[in-house]
């Protein structure tokens, strides 16, 4: 199959997935669940790509499969019984009982962004294979990142679970290191699944996919549309953004709380 045919798969496959999602956000009146779509689709795309090309470019599928499958199963978990995301609450509020603004807004542009994003992992399994060096490299940054998240998300599951917590604003653990643990190992993770491709010539046309992900972990719809809810809804948020770095891990200014 040509590569062109094999985008038009792979685009067809994220399409899929997050129309289904749309399809239960609309019975349920909750978009959260796009979020959940996110990791599954990008996890169908490594899949389809490794599939459709005989099982080349493994690694990369299992990496990304891996990291989709548990970043869905955490926000299901986390998503049970809770209402709208603040997020999308706001977002629809421009246009309320619009489906086609939620699908266009949502859906459709999120669909858009796994695609584009996954390119690294779509083209794994055609470029050459990674040298040792390379593909351990990516491997190791990819463990990073799934670490920080993992391990972000179980501290914050923990300090939510104390009632006494009810409200405040968790400070400790890798928070006390960078005030959006889960965004940093994001980017870890997908500058890991892009090193290894780099080392082709054609590699290197792929930078943009990693460097959107960052930008919109750091800069576009993560790190500041969080930081605006936070800073309005928990008490402390100044001191604490005072004292933390904003996106990479650093050491604490100042004594930590």
């Amino acid at each position: 199959m040509p590569f062109a045919a094999q985008l038009a798969v792979t685009a067809a496959v994220v399409l899929a997935v997050l129309l289904a999602a749309f399809v239960v956000g609309v019975r349920t009146g909750r978009h959260r669940g796009v979020d959940v779509a996110w990791g599954l689709a990008f996890a169908a795309v490594g899949l389809t790509g490794c599939g459709l090309t005989g099982g080349r470019g493994l690694l990369a599928t299992v990496l990304v499969t891996v990291w989709g499958v548990r970043l869905a199963a955490h926000l299901w978990w986390r998503a049970r019984g809770a209402g709208e995301d603040p997020r999308y609450a706001a977002m629809l509020s421009r246009a309320p009982g619009s489906r086609s603004y939620a699908l266009r807004k949502v859906y459709l542009l999120q669909a858009l962004i796994v695609w584009f994003v996954s390119l690294p992992v779509q083209a794994a399994t055609r470029l050459p294979s990674p040298t040792p060096a390379l593909a351990a490299a990516g491997t190791a940054l990819w463990a990073v990142g799934l670490a920080f998240e993992a391990v972000a998300d179980a501290q914050l599951a923990r300090f939510q679970a104390d009632p006494a917590h009810h409200g405040q604003l968790l400070t400790t653990g890798l928070r006390s290191w960078t005030r959006h643990p889960n965004y940093f190992g994001d980017a870890c993770v997908w500058w890991g699944l892009t090193l290894p491709v780099l080392g082709t010539p054609a590699g290197w046309a792929l930078l943009p996919c990693p460097l959107l992900m960052t930008w919109l972990l750091a800069f576009g719809s993560g790190k500041p549309m969080l930081e605006r809810r936070l800073g309005a809804t928990r008490p402390g948020w100044a001191e604490y953004a005072a004292r933390t770095s904003p996106f990479l891990p650093l050491p604490p200014r100042g004594p930590r709380k």
